[in-house]
């Protein structure tokens, strides 16, 4: 796992994953970064009315940062814009909360991932449309447990055999698809779902109804299993809104 070893870091791509108050006047800013992955700072004086940091603390932006420090708290020195305002509104605005929190709760800091920072990038792009949030959802919350190193094999199932259209499965974490052989079979654990689903997410086909039904359950299932106890409060807010 790589990490942060420079001592300075100027003009970085990022985005503000999340900010809470630090002493008196400062805010501790947690950042999603092209070239560092997560990295936690402090923005001092940050709560200040006058601050010129303080209008740029803002979630879904694309910003430039500079920051200094060894220890896993850096101190933040400045940010600018790095592009146009990105504006996400209604549900989507709740579906990049979402986003958000499960890059606080699951990416490690100062673990790069490029692929996956671009990929953000795009997603928050394509919320902003307000067309297909669920779809959007599933994509990336797929995307992002493969970046992470998550095995989630969808073409082949847990005997290393090719997924059949018609099979009904039982989808489990860290093993994966394991046919449905009996009644038996049915009372395990994990997710029950038919071949076809996974061969559709395979090939980022969402377009059938029980594909995005058994898609959110499958998802749902795994970051359920590697969040642990603790679920996504964002999670509960978007299910108890439209089911996503």
């Amino acid at each position: 796992m790589a990490s942060v070893s420079t001592h300075r870091q100027d003009n970085q791509a990022v985005y503000v994953l999340h900010t809470y108050p630090f002493k008196e006047t400062s805010l501790v800013v947690e950042l999603f970064t092209r070239n560092f992955g997560r990295v936690a700072t402090t923005a001092k004086g940050a709560r200040r009315p006058r601050s010129a940091m303080r209008g740029l603390l803002q979630a879904f932006q694309p910003l430039l940062a500079t920051w200094s420090g060894r220890l896993e708290l850096k101190t933040l020195h400045s940010l600018e814009w790095n592009g146009g305002l990105l504006l996400l509104q209604g549900e989507a605005l709740m579906c990049g909360f979402y986003l958000n929190e499960l890059l606080l709760r699951l990416l490690p800091r100062e673990d790069p991932h490029e692929a996956l920072f671009e990929y953000y990038a795009t997603t928050l792009k394509t919320l902003m449309s307000g067309q297909d949030l669920a779809t959007t959802l599933r994509r990336f919350e797929l995307k992002f447990l493969q970046e992470l190193g998550y095995a989630i094999p969808l073409s082949v199932d847990a005997s290393a055999m090719p997924v059949l259209e018609k099979q009904g499965y039982r989808y489990e974490a860290e093993h994966g698809a394991v046919k449905l052989t009996g009644a038996l079979d049915r009372d395990g654990h994990g997710v029950q779902l038919l071949g076809k689903t996974l061969i559709d997410m395979s090939n980022d086909d969402y377009s059938q109804v029980q594909t995005q039904q058994q898609s959110k359950q499958l998802m749902r299932y795994l970051l359920a299993h590697y969040l642990g106890d603790k679920p996504l409060h964002t999670r509960q807010l978007l299910i108890d809104l439209q089911g996503f």
